[in-house]
């Protein structure tokens, strides 16, 4: 369809070389596991609740909530406002300014691909929370997106100091450094995939995500994996809850206690996969340091991290992240 990106003729080259080199064998094969599940209403009030995400973030470094306090009319307008913009036409959606965004704010598959286990079969809004007000009202998309991050950010604020409760953070941390404006908002499309070997492409190569946490609403296809130990689960949709997990920062500053661990999505090959991520962040002055001595990691500022995650991913392709600042 003319609102797809174009990946086969875009990858053509590297797609036909895979296809000829292919190995039988199926990378993606994960267990299916049942993520903890919290009650927000229970984890405000019950001592035990609060000691039991703890350890969900400490040996998932993911788990579920429901009774979250984002109303599921705007989950829903959420998910029928990122349809119809996906819909748009490629050539509209790619151009720089659409919804008068920043150029770089649309995102498509992997121009660094070399192989077709280094492709994202997905594209993507990135939508910096300071930019929302400028954007174009695109059918009530502005309004529904707004909605959405200022409840979000609610949510992922008290996580965050549920959590912190656990360890030696002050209560103040993240109010006094984790502004509304230095959030963002995802949305993300991973269309379906039916050409020879699709089953062998990632939707979202294996990453970790940046910030302190991420807050993820997604629709009922199966695609996200998280890999526990040594191996990869898959994380089966719950209609009634929202994914949470931890950030790279919230594990520097609690000294590996809380973990930030890999995740990847699958890509579909029978329908369209959405999903839409709140992404709780610090400003850029920020200073992360552990409060848990010895420490780890060397202080440093988050411009300086994600600075230097561009760096690598310039440089290789890839995310470095947190070991680059063991001391």
């Amino acid at each position: 369809m003319n609102f797809d990106p174009p990946f086969e003729e875009y990858y053509e080259v590297l797609i036909k070389n895979s296809i000829a080199q292919a190995k039988d064998e199926n990378v993606f094969v994960a267990e299916e596991c049942e993520l903890p599940l919290f009650d927000m209403e229970s984890l405000l009030t019950k001592q035990n609740c609060i000691k039991e995400v703890g350890k969900a973030a400490s040996e998932w470094g993911f788990f579920q909530v429901k009774n979250h306090g984002i109303p599921q009319e705007t989950l829903e307008a959420m998910q029928y406002q990122q349809r119809k913009v996906f819909y748009e036409p490629f050539n509209r959606k790619s151009q720089g300014g659409f919804l008068n965004l920043p150029a770089n704010s649309y995102r498509w598959g992997n121009p660094k691909a070399t192989s077709l286990y280094q492709l994202s079969w997905f594209e993507a809004f990135h939508v910096p929370f300071s930019n929302i007000s400028k954007m174009h009202d695109y059918q009530g998309l502005r309004s529904t997106i707004q909605t959405f991050g200022e409840k979000a950010g609610a949510l992922a604020e008290g996580l965050a100091e549920i959590l912190a409760r656990n360890m030696e953070i002050e209560a103040n941390f993240f109010k006094e450094n984790c502004r509304p404006n230095d959030s963002y908002v995802r949305m993300n499309r991973y269309p379906k995939c039916d050409f020879p070997l699709s089953s062998k492409v990632y939707g979202l190569l294996p990453h970790t995500d940046s910030g302190f946490l991420t807050i993820l609403y997604q629709d009922k296809t199966s695609g996200l994996q998280l890999k526990k130990g040594e191996k990869w689960m898959s994380v089966p949709p719950n209609p009634d809850a929202l994914i949470v997990n931890v950030g790279d920062l919230f594990q520097a500053i609690t000294n590996d206690i809380y973990k930030s661990v890999k995740h990847r999505v699958i890509v579909p090959q029978n329908v369209d996969r959405f999903s839409v991520a709140y992404f709780y962040s610090p400003s850029s002055d920020a200073t992360i340091e552990s409060r848990i001595k010895p420490t780890l990691y060397r202080k440093f500022s988050f411009r300086e991290y994600k600075q230097k995650i561009q760096d690598d991913i310039d440089a290789t392709g890839d995310k470095v992240g947190l070991s680059r600042f063991l001391l």
